[in-house]
């Protein structure tokens, strides 16, 4: 369970820390800070980062997900070009999750919880992915929208968390 002091830091890192690392890798984004919101609101998601997060009275994940623009950009723009995006390809795998990886890195170390412990990256793909929300009334989930600048494209950020009731 995590205490809402925890909850507002890590959403703020976490956005935070998609843009700076974005920016480093040539991916320039932006949040729509106008349509950030609770719940799950995504649309025309072909891939999906997720990660579990636990300790420091933290339990919930983060996922990075992507409509398809958004995937071949990311793919094609940290790798410099050499991979072709491709769902079914394991490169383009490995991308996506090391992206969400350098992600939560520096989301964790900006919040300064002490004891956070990661899973591994799980690579989801396929058509009009989305995440049905739990209906549970400890667990708040946050999505932060973002928009690719060159092209428009859109990657979201979503963060779910079990909260003390």
């Amino acid at each position: 369970m995590v205490d809402m002091d925890k909850l507002v830091v890590l959403v703020n890192s976490f956005g935070s820390a998609l843009v700076s690392v974005s920016g480093e890798l040539g991916v320039n984004v932006n949040l729509n800070k106008s349509q950030v919101s609770q719940g799950i609101k995504v649309k025309n998601v072909c891939a999906a980062a997720l990660i579990g997060i636990i300790g420091g009275g933290l339990q919930g994940s983060a996922l990075v997900m992507f409509d398809k623009d958004s995937f071949e950009t990311v793919i094609t723009t940290i790798s410099r070009e050499i991979i072709t995006p491709n769902l079914d390809d394991a490169m383009s795998m490995s991308v996506v999750e090391e992206y969400l990886n350098m992600i939560s890195g520096r989301a964790l170390i900006h919040s300064a919880i002490q004891n956070i412990k990661v899973t591994p990256p799980q690579f989801i793909a396929g058509d009009n992915i989305r995440i049905v929300q739990n209906q549970a009334k400890d667990i708040r989930c946050f999505t932060l929208p973002f928009n690719i600048l060159d092209g428009g494209a859109a990657l979201y950020l979503v963060l779910s968390f079990h909260i003390n009731s």
